[in-house]
């Protein structure tokens, strides 16, 4: 008897292993699927440019499922198990998500042609994924998930979009359509007011845009594993027709300022009145542009490319030949010397200029080199950032900072030239006015999506830190506003956060800052503190101290800005315990009763995460009187903070029965 007792205690603790392996596996699962969620969104968040055809639909759907973030960061910071129904429904919002990353990267690099010509079938995939969208969205909302309710209204409000957006039909131009569709057919000559409009509704009106179009159809052909089809066959010659208009409309068209690949050295004519420029022969035209090649080279199947063309779709990463299709054995561009002299002397004969290579190519490491109006002016103050003296470096910073100020051209020109780790490279330095250039150069470089992940991929973020602890005022503004634009980036947040004494800087900027320090301090904290990872991090720093100081400042200059992170910060445990032990409950009440509009909106969100399964800030809220308050906010308030105050008369009301 003794024996089974003990072998069925053996038999239950197995059993309850086992169980507890089952267990963790499940945990383990969710998390897996949450971060798989979190990747797909980051990727939907990195595409922008969305071709001209159906652009409105294209950014609406990106903008609303960026707003997912939040969510699922703040599900993988959680402790708690996702029940199994909620897994199912997630994995539904994968599915839809992995769709729309599909048709947001089409509506990006896609062919602009293209997607006029699949117009019916773009609506189409806009119609099902919006209500495959909203039906995900659906199941999701009603559980109670482990999220702050100011996410919770944040994925709510998505939800509802997608729900008005559902069975809306926005149609593209008709006029376009049919433009395109007449040219596509058409096997003679295409009517030049057909081109015409074709060229300005379809934005390929410079060399720039013709060569973009022709290199996202080369990437339409890899997808298709070398055999297009018809179809394309008859878009790429319906290119080449607008390719041959534009250049006779514009002879002397170069490509344009906002360019960044390399343009300098395109082909002129000589100023003769009426002459045309001679017929390029096919072997001199890159097969990806179409334009006569300046700097060519062959890849390892022995095709001649322009190397700018080449080079980016390697980097778009691509490992075949566009044109044979054949796998590259080797990513190595060899300089085609024989070919560029051929060209050379072609252009020598019939009076062109010859093509000129890009400044500064280095075959072993080619750049594209941008062709902005300043670029000659960027090269010599790159040289002088790279030079030991101070003052060369100084001026050269501080004219690098306002170039990148003036335009998106000069910011990506600035880039590529390889400004950003050398301004990066002068932030420790102790002459304060290289500083203070060397980073406001860099936040005006920021303003560039693609920049904020160089920047911070280069390892900006602990120069940045040491200037906002120990620089100027005007430098530790600038260090602020820096980290606040790099932290857009979703990763970037983690990345600041993780930083050494990244937030207890911001968090001293809030509290003893200039007026715009403080400004660029508190908005530099709201967008890290949506990280769930973070929240911890600032109430460990002292910021809710800092933020109940503002909320009562008689300037009242920053209250709703302070109000909103202490509404962030009370969906974490710690913000919870640190908001309470400052006594906040008696300040929220007032200013629900005698704020602004904005004011009592987000001391009621406060408030609400306050109260949030605490029955002692419950009691300590209705002692205070705030049912009055309350009951006229939710007549009178704002949308949202009619909400907060039903929700919280809501609680109160279950509180006393």
């Amino acid at each position: 008897m003794e024996d089974e007792k003990a072998g069925g205690e053996a038999s239950a603790a197995s059993a309850s292993g086992f169980v507890s392996v089952m267990d963790e596996e499940k945990r383990g699962g969710s998390v897996d699927l949450v971060q798989e969620l979190i990747e797909i969104v980051d990727q939907i968040s990195t595409i922008s440019d969305f071709r001209n055809a159906f652009k409105k639909q294209f950014c609406n759907l990106a903008r609303r499922l960026k707003l997912l973030a939040p969510m699922l960061e703040e599900l993988r910071e959680s402790k708690e198990e996702i029940e199994e129904e909620v897994m199912t429904d997630l994995v539904a919002l994968k599915e839809a998500l992995v769709k729309a990353n599909d048709l947001l990267r089409f509506g990006s690099h896609g062919s602009k042609i293209c997607l006029v010509l699949a117009g019916d079938n773009i609506v189409n995939r806009f119609q099902e994924l919006t209500a495959q969208l909203e039906q995900a969205l659906s199941a999701v909302v009603t559980y109670k998930l482990d999220i702050s309710d100011e996410v919770k209204e944040q994925v709510e409000l998505v939800h509802a979009q997608f729900k008005r957006a559902k069975g809306r039909i926005d149609l593209p131009d008709m006029e376009l359509y049919e433009d395109l569709l007449s040219a596509y057919n058409s096997e003679a000559d295409v009517d030049p007011a057909i081109l015409r409009r074709l060229t300005e509704k379809l934005q390929l009106t410079s060399l720039d845009d013709l060569k973009q179009e022709s290199l996202s159809l080369y990437e339409m052909v890899a997808a298709s594993d070398g055999d297009p089809g018809e179809g394309i066959e008859k878009v790429s010659m319906l290119l080449k027709k607008i390719k041959e208009f534009v250049q006779t409309e514009n002879p002397d068209m170069a490509c344009p300022a906002n360019s960044c690949l390399p343009s300098s050295g395109a082909v002129r004519v000589p100023t003769d009145g009426n002459a045309k420029s001679p017929a390029i022969p096919d072997d001199f035209r890159c097969p990806i542009s179409l334009e006569l090649m300046k700097d060519p080279v062959v890849v390892s199947t022995g095709q001649t490319y322009e190397r700018s063309c080449i080079k980016k779709w390697l980097d778009d990463g691509h490992g075949t030949c566009p044109k044979s299709q054949q796998s590259l054995t080797s990513t190595t561009l060899t300089p085609n010397y024989v070919l560029r002299c051929l060209i050379a002397q072609w252009c020598e004969a019939n009076g062109i200029d010859p093509p000129k290579r890009p400044i500064n190519s280095n075959h072993n490491d080619p750049t594209s080199v941008c062709s902005c109006p300043e670029h000659a002016k960027v090269e010599d103050l790159i040289r002088k950032l790279s030079s030991s003296s101070i003052d060369d470096q100084c001026s050269a910073a501080g004219e690098l900072r306002v170039l990148a100020r003036r335009s998106a051209d000069n910011r990506v020109c600035i880039a590529a030239a390889g400004a950003i780790p050398l301004l990066i490279s002068l932030l420790p330095t102790t002459d304060p006015n290289t500083q203070e250039h060397a980073v406001t150069a860099l936040l005006n470089l920021s303003i560039c999506i693609e920049n904020k992940r160089t920047i911070v991929s280069l390892g900006a973020v602990p120069g940045i830190v040491q200037v906002l602890k120990k620089g100027n005022m005007a430098a530790q503004e600038n260090a602020a506003a820096s980290l606040f634009s790099l932290s857009v980036v979703n990763e970037n947040k983690v990345i600041i956060g993780n930083s050494p004494g990244a937030i207890p800087a911001l968090v001293a900027l809030l509290g003893a800052g200039s007026p715009r320090g403080k400004k660029d301090a508190v908005t530099a904290l709201f967008n890290l503190c949506i990280y769930q990872g973070n929240k911890g991090k600032a109430v460990r720093a002292g910021v809710v101290a800092t933020l109940m100081r503002m909320v009562v400042e008689p300037s009242g200059l920053l209250v709703d800005e302070a109000l909103v992170i202490l509404a962030i910060l009370a969906s974490h445990p710690e913000g919870k315990a640190a908001i309470g032990a400052a006594k906040a409950v008696s300040v929220l009440v007032d200013i629900i009763e005698s704020g602004t509009p904005r004011n009592r909106e987000n001391a009621a969100a406060v408030l609400v995460n306050l109260c949030s399964g605490d029955p002692q800030h419950l009691a300590e809220a209705q002692e205070l009187g705030v049912m009055g308050p309350l009951l006229d906010l939710a007549q009178h308030g704002t949308d949202r903070g009619k909400r907060k105050a039903v929700l919280l008369l809501d609680r109160i009301s279950r509180f006393m029965k």
